[in-house]
């Protein structure tokens, strides 16, 4: 991880942030193509009813439509945290390159049990898991306890 990688790192924080300013769980995430491009960012979505309208779940949708397969496949997508299980095997199956996140799939399902949170519908696990063939960088041990804050925010509804 290199300091442009933190650069995209600090903006999916940001978009997190707006999320969470925008009454939803604060996740954002970056789609940065093989020449260092910025190509679309988003944050969650899923206050609206939707769980599904994450931000790593709609820029693999839309990396579809922006990027070829080859450009795909050379592209990092920045996020706050670690993919998710519907998330990683978007990524894989649209044929997107690396993923780089701020906090991981085990900090955040630690958070939430010391925060007393239940644990959510689907069983927390790493990228490695279920795309195995994606690689993956992470967490930054500076952002992490930036999400967490963030994170800790949103439970507490402020």
């Amino acid at each position: 991880m290199d300091e442009r990688d933190r650069r995209h790192l600090r903006r999916c924080v940001e978009l997190a942030e707006e999320a969470l300013s925008a009454g939803d769980e604060p996740f954002g995430s970056v789609l940065v193509d093989g020449a260092g491009t910025v190509r679309a960012e988003d944050r969650n979505r899923v206050a609206g009813g939707d769980r599904t309208r994450h931000p790593e779940f709609e820029l693999a949708r839309r990396s579809t439509t922006l990027l070829t397969p080859d450009e795909r496949a050379a592209a990092t997508v920045y996020t706050s945290g670690e993919h998710c299980a519907m998330c990683a095997a978007a990524h894989a199956w649209v044929g997107l390159g690396r993923i780089v996140y701020a906090s991981s799939t085990a900090q955040l399902a630690t958070w939430n049990h010391e925060m007393g949170r239940p644990p959510g519908p689907v069983r927390p696990m790493p990228v490695s898991e279920v795309a195995p063939g994606v690689r993956v960088e992470g967490p930054d041990p500076d952002l992490a306890p930036r999400v967490r804050e963030l994170i800790e925010r949103f439970h507490r509804g402020s």
